[in-house]
């Protein structure tokens, strides 16, 4: 049903999606996939600082120790859409954003014709 309500505009491209698991969307809808990777002590402090039920973060540290959503991205999609990235500290979060941000001005640049002849423009 949910994948029914935004199909056209998915389709259409320029979309932001932010999702935690890789079975839900069509790879034909996905132009990048992005899964943020932590060191265990850095993920660890993080949930325990939003505290976190002790069987949750474990199951977290479990699911990051042996990258499980790394291992469903690359179930779920083509190998060249998929970027991993490190998120443990300010500055690897401000390096995250300018690629991530630079990746999406260069789709938009390849994108905005096909986008702008469907009436959508990227977002």
């Amino acid at each position: 049903m949910l994948l029914d309500a935004i199909e056209d505009e998915a389709r259409a491209g320029g979309y932001l999606i932010d999702w935690h698991a890789c079975d839900l969307f069509p790879e034909t809808w996905i132009d990048l996939v992005i899964v943020l990777r932590s060191k265990s002590n850095t993920l660890y402090d993080r949930l325990k600082a939003r505290r976190y039920p002790e069987k949750k973060l474990q199951e977290n540290m479990d699911a990051e120790l042996m990258e499980v959503l790394l291992a469903e991205a690359r179930e779920a999609f083509h190998k060249d859409l998929i970027v991993e990235m490190q998120s443990n500290d300010p500055d690897d979060i401000e390096i995250n954003a300018g690629w991530i941000e630079a990746w999406i001005q260069q789709w938009t640049l390849q994108n905005r014709g096909a986008a702008e002849e469907d009436g959508h423009v990227a977002r």
